[in-house]
Order: C-alpha cells, then sequence, then structure tokens
C-alpha cells in the first residue's frame, strides 16, 4: 500500500459517494487508475464496505446503549447465532476482561430496552450504560500518508 492508497481509503472515510472523477482529481491519476486501485483494496480486504451514516434518533431509536456480558465460553456457542439475529444490536465485540461481550444497542424506548436486557440475562450477568451524548461520532481509522 502506497501513499496515494493510503489517501484514497482516508477520502473514502471522509465521503464514500466520491466519484471515481472527484478522487481521481484529488490523487492526480486517471478514473481507471482510481478504480483499480479501489477494486485491489477491496480485494485485499482493507475496504470491506461502504455505509451510509444514519441517525438512529430520527429513526426512532432514542436510547443508545452498551451493554457488557459476562459469560461463560460454553455460552457463546448458543449466543453469537441469537445476537445476530437481533435487528437492535448495532455492533457486538467479543472482549478481554471481566466481561465476554459488549453490545452496542439501539430501542425506541428504556422499556424495550429493559425487556431485552431481560433475555440476555440467560446468558449471563450484564451491566448497561445509557449513552447520553456522542461527543466523537464514527470517524473513521487516522491513517497517515506516508
Amino acid at each position: 500500500m502506497d501513499k496515494i492508497d493510503r489517501k484514497l481509503i482516508r477520502l473514502l472515510q471522509e465521503n464514500a459517494r466520491y466519484t471515481l472523477k472527484q478522487l481521481s482529481e484529488k490523487v492526480y491519476l486517471s478514473s481507471p487508475a482510481v478504480a483499480a486501485r479501489i477494486e485491489k483494496l477491496e480485494e485485499l480486504g482493507i475496504i470491506t464496505g461502504y455505509h451510509a451514516d444514519v441517525s438512529l434518533e430520527k429513526m426512532g431509536y432514542h436510547i443508545t446503549a452498551f451493554i457488557n456480558i459476562e459469560m461463560d465460553p460454553k455460552q457463546k456457542a448458543n449466543f453469537i447465532p441469537y445476537i445476530t439475529t437481533v435487528p437492535n444490536v448495532i455492533e457486538c465485540s467479543v472482549v478481554s476482561g471481566s466481561f465476554a461481550v459488549l453490545l452496542k444497542v439501539g430501542f425506541p424506548n428504556t422499556s424495550d430496552l429493559d425487556l431485552f436486557i431481560g433475555q440476555l440475562q440467560k446468558y449471563g450477568h450484564t451491566e448497561t450504560q445509557i449513552v447520553f451524548s456522542v461527543p466523537v461520532s464514527y470517524r473513521g481509522l487516522a491513517i497517515s500518508e506516508e
């Protein structure tokens, strides 16, 4: 990966809707050359997708929370298939420390969140933090062009 690839990644994180023409103007290459580089970055698994940044609140999900779950390792085999089916789960990470799993979830209200937490407790002890504000939202990986 060279300086141009890094710049393309930075630009696409900034705005995945840049056209090939716009990207080519910013990296001083032809559109076909930029397209080939992006395709290679995708094939290598460096670029894994393109996403819309959606306001949970405007979509009716007024409660965002992080839920830690303490879990016996044997429970993961049942838990992972279950959690992948829950549409309110924005992100699920297996983590180190005293908890085994960290979830980021969105719900319309605290009653729905409470019901979900009750369902999770069959897998282990939970600890929940409700988000009040997000001073730094997702901004992508800082990429140097060196």
